[in-house]
Parts: structure tokens; C-alpha cells; sequence
């Protein structure tokens, strides 16, 4: 079989694969939105035999070969073609031993922890959720054992499926990094006498109101509805099944309206990133080689750099007053940017704070570590977490709600977590870069967003499903990855916002 041959039968095999993994993908956005309770374990069933039925296409002896050949022969392929071949020979390696049955275990598994997790978030009760957390870890450390070449630490294992050639030794050191000047500073913030005004943040407001927010945010943002949707969920989340079909779920909160304010902001981030990546990556089945910390250091560029900043804040003031018009009649710009970048630890990650949220992360970070070690059985796991969350933000779940059971992720498995914070020190970086450039606040504040969306394609979107991502932030920056820009930009917005010394 020639290189040429081998090409035209893997991308007749993926077509077929891709449709499955459309459906299932459908199913599963269903089952996370406005699938009734007592369906979801049936749904989850059917999307977990979609995505079976796909990860077997893939699978057949001739396929593979075919693969194979196409990797052997990647030197004569095009950027595109040759990325292909190298993501099916690095899929190929992680799953060569894994059985069309190991595969549909794991589905299964993660559909009915999503399923338990939420009747335990709702229960407020740990335990509901304990069985399928011990079984989400069984099948990770099947699939570790499956795997060619496996690191031999296991975590290791897990956050390169998130973060390529990310290792816990890495983020050891990012973290502590992190730890060494973020500590100090927040309890500076802490002794600061600055007193800012939130009380407005807690009026109530509508879900009609927020959902017209919601649409203007996108909309602002260069959301394009007529390739997407906005949806609600208990957990936000977003989801791209095809080309011309990108999903963006939110949570209403009548008492918080910040929280779904930069829920949106955030989802909308992921779109954009998907929206605006080349059309090839679809004609050759790249779309998801992005990894986490790419995706999230988008989502978050957009819902924090520019989100937090004065000039959206001003940008988006006279919205807040047209469809909050009690929350917002005596509250002044100023006020509001002070209130949507207060510092106070708490207990949920989603809502936390730009500057406490990565202790949020380590906290994850630090007790996956210790799942995957088996280090702590599943029944003290609760007790961890609130021990480490005092330990950490001086706060102390009263229950598992707000506690263990506040996140989706354990539904699916171990090691996405630090690429939340991996994203914050990507943005910080090409941030930094694109000032070089533009004006980023009078863009913002002027609404024009064709200048901040058209360099971030350019810069970051176009390249980010053909280079790793060591490499894709040294072709926008200049630079190896680094946490200093991230802390340099912390320290010296909450030190001007707490007018420290």
C-alpha cells in the first residue's frame, strides 16, 4: 500500500468514524442539558455504543495498517496530512492493547458517574458517588497498564492525554512557583484596610434577564449563532459536534448574575477557539489536537485578561444597567470592576476569584496525585479535601455540595485540573505579545472585537492543532513557557486594586 493509498482509506474510515462521534456527541450534550433523570442512564448507554462503535472502526487490522503506513510516509505529506498521521500513530500507541470491550467499559463507567455524581451533588451525600469514583480510577489504571511506552509514574500518564509531554515533575515546579509569591501576596490582601463594594452582587435577578445578558455577551465576543446555541446545565460546559455546530451551555444563578456573566464569557472563549480554527482541520480530522491547556488559556483569556478588565467592564456597563436596572441603578463602573475582581476565598472553583483560583488548582492537583497513588482510600477523600482547603484558603466545606462533589471532571477521569492554571500562564504570555501590536483596552473598549479575535487567529488559533504545545507557545511568543508573566500580571493588578504598599 503506497502513502497515497494508505491517505485515501484513512480518511474514507474517518468519515465514517467522525459520524459516529457526532451522534454520540449529541447524545451526550442532551444527556447534560435537558435529558429527564430517570433517562440518563439509557442515554448514556447509547452514547457510550456510539463512541464504541467508532473506537472499533479504528480499530480493524486494516485500518490500522493503513495508519500505519501513512505515519511511515508522513515526510511526503503536507502539514495537515502529516499532523494526521502522527495523531493516529500516537493514538495507536496509547490504545493497541485496549479491546473494543475495554473501550466500551470506560464509556459506560463515565456516563454512569455522571449520572451518580449528580444524584450525589443533589443528595449532598459523597457516598452516591463513591462506587463509580472508585471505578472511574479502575479503568484509568487499566488503560495506563494498556498503554505502549507508559511513563512510569501514572499520573504522568494522565495529564498527557490532557497536556502533551506535560509531567508532575513540571508542574511541581510551576506550582511551586506559584505557591512562593502567591501566599505572601494574599495575605497582604487580606491585611489590606481597601474596602470594596459588593452588595450589589447578590440582587436578584431573572433567568429571562440573564439569558439576554448571555446572548449579548456572545454576541459581543463574536459568538456566530448561526453555527452555535446557547444552552443551560448544571455544570457549564462546551461542545463542538461538527463544523457549523458549536454548543454553549450556562447555569442561572438568581442571586449571583456574575456567575453566569463570565460563565458565558468563558464557554464562549472555547467557541471562539473552535470557530476560528483553519477549515483544514476538519477536511483532515485534526480539530481535537488542541490540548486542555491550549483550550483553556482561550476560554480564560477571554473571561479573565479581557473579561475583568476596565475597558469590557465599560463596554458592557450600559447592558448591566438596561437588563439589571434595579442591581445596577446606583452602582458606578469603577465600582463594578472593583466588585467583579474582589479578592475572598472560597469554597467554589467556578466562582472563585482571578487571584485565588489557582490555589483552587493545586488543591485538585495535589489530591489527584494521591488517588492515582493510591495514597487515600475513597471514603476519606472528602475529609482531604476540606482538610486541604483549610489548609490552603483558611475556608471549610459544611458539605460535600460545595465540597468533593462541586466539580464534573472525576466523572471522566484524572489529570485535566492543572491545565485550567497552565492556561492562565499561556494567556499571560501571548497577552503580553499581542500588546506589542494592538491596543487591547481601546480595542475592548470600543467593541472591536474583529481586532482582538482576528490576531488571536492568526497568532494562537492557527497553529494550535499542528504544534505541541511547548512549541505552539514558542511560535507566538518568542518563549519557553514560563509562570512569571501570569504572577507579574497578579501581583501588580491586585496590588493597585488593594492599594498596597
Amino acid at each position: 500500500m503506497t502513502t497515497t493509498e494508505a491517505l485515501s482509506y484513512v480518511t474514507k474510515v474517518l468519515e465514517q468514524v467522525d459520524l459516529y462521534r457526532h451522534a454520540s456527541s449529541i447524545v451526550q450534550y442532551d444527556m447534560e442539558t435537558i435529558c429527564p433523570p430517570k433517562g440518563m442512564a439509557r442515554q448514556g448507554e447509547v452514547g457510550a455504543f456510539l463512541a464504541n462503535q467508532a473506537f472499533r472502526l479504528m480499530k480493524d487490522p486494516a485500518f490500522v495498517e493503513a495508519a500505519e503506513v501513512l505515519y511511515a510516509g508522513r515526510e511526503e505529506l503536507n502539514e495537515f496530512e502529516r499532523t494526521l498521521a502522527e495523531k493516529l500513530h500516537r493514538e495507536y500507541l496509547r490504545t493497541r492493547r485496549m479491546t473494543a470491550e475495554d473501550q466500551h467499559e470506560a464509556a459506560r463507567v463515565a456516563n454512569q458517574a455522571y449520572v451518580d455524581w449528580l444524584s450525589a451533588k443533589e443528595a449532598d451525600d459523597f457516598s452516591r458517588f463513591a462506587p463509580s469514583l472508585e471505578a472511574v480510577r479502575r479503568v484509568e489504571m487499566k488503560s495506563i497498564s494498556l498503554m505502549d511506552n507508559a511513563s512510569p509514574i501514572a499520573y504522568d500518564n494522565l495529564l498527557d492525554t490532557y497536556e502533551r509531554g506535560m509531567t508532575s515533575a513540571e508542574l511541581d515546579y510551576l506550582f511551586g512557583a506559584c505557591r512562593e509569591r502567591l501566599v505572601p501576596l494574599l495575605k497582604r490582601i487580606m491585611q489590606s484596610k481597601k474596602k470594596i463594594r459588593r452588595d450589589f452582587l447578590t440582587r436578584p435577578v431573572t433567568d429571562r434577564a440573564q439569558e439576554e445578558l448571555a446572548r449579548y455577551l456572545l454576541t459581543t465576543i463574536g459568538f456566530d449563532f448561526s453555527r452555535g446555541l446557547l444552552g443551560t446545565t448544571e455544570h457549564p460546559f462546551t461542545d463542538g459536534p461538527g463544523q457549523f455546530d458549536e454548543r454553549v451551555t450556562t447555569n442561572y444563578d438568581p442571586v449571583n448574575f456574575i456567575s453566569s456573566l463570565y460563565s458565558v464569557v468563558h464557554e464562549g472563549g472555547h467557541a471562539l477557539f473552535d470557530m476560528n480554527q483553519p477549515a483544514e482541520n476538519w477536511k483532515h480530522y485534526i480539530t481535537d489536537m488542541k490540548t486542555m491547556g491550549q483550550h483553556e488559556s482561550v476560554s480564560r483569556f477571554y473571561e479573565n485578561r479581557i473579561g475583568r478588565s476596565e475597558a469590557f467592564l465599560g463596554l458592557i456597563y450600559p447592558k448591566l444597567r438596561e437588563v439589571f436596572p434595579e442591581v445596577m441603578a446606583d452602582v458606578t463602573p469603577r465600582e463594578l470592576y472593583e466588585a467583579v475582581n474582589i479578592v475572598e476565598p472560597s469554597l467554589i472553583r467556578t466562582e472563585a476569584d482571578e487571584f485565588t483560583y489557582t490555589f483552587h488548582i493545586m488543591i485538585r492537583y495535589e489530591i489527584e496525585k494521591e488517588i492515582i497513588r493510591g495514597n487515600v482510600s475513597t471514603a476519606d477523600l472528602p475529609k482531604l479535601w476540606n482538610d486541604t482547603y483549610e489548609a490552603y484558603l483558611g475556608v471549610r466545606p459544611a458539605g460535600d455540595r460545595d465540597g468533593i462533589l462541586q466539580d464534573v471532571h472525576w466523572t471522566s477521569g484524572f489529570g485535566y485540573f492543572p491545565t485550567y492554571a497552565l492556561g492562565n500562564m499561556y494567556n499571560a504570555m501571548y497577552y503580553n505579545r499581542m500588546k506589542e501590536e494592538l491596543d487591547i483596552d481601546k480595542a475592548v473598549s470600543e467593541g472591536r472585537f474583529d481586532l482582538i479575535n482576528g490576531w488571536m487567529r492568526e497568532h494562537v488559533f492557527k497553529k494550535a492543532d499542528r504544534l505541541a504545545p511547548r512549541e505552539w507557545i514558542r511560535d507566538i511568543t518568542g518563549r519557553d513557557l514560563t509562570p512569571d508573566d501570569f504572577l507579574d500580571y497578579l501581583e501588580k493588578k491586585y496590588t493597585d486594586l488593594y492599594e498596597l504598599d
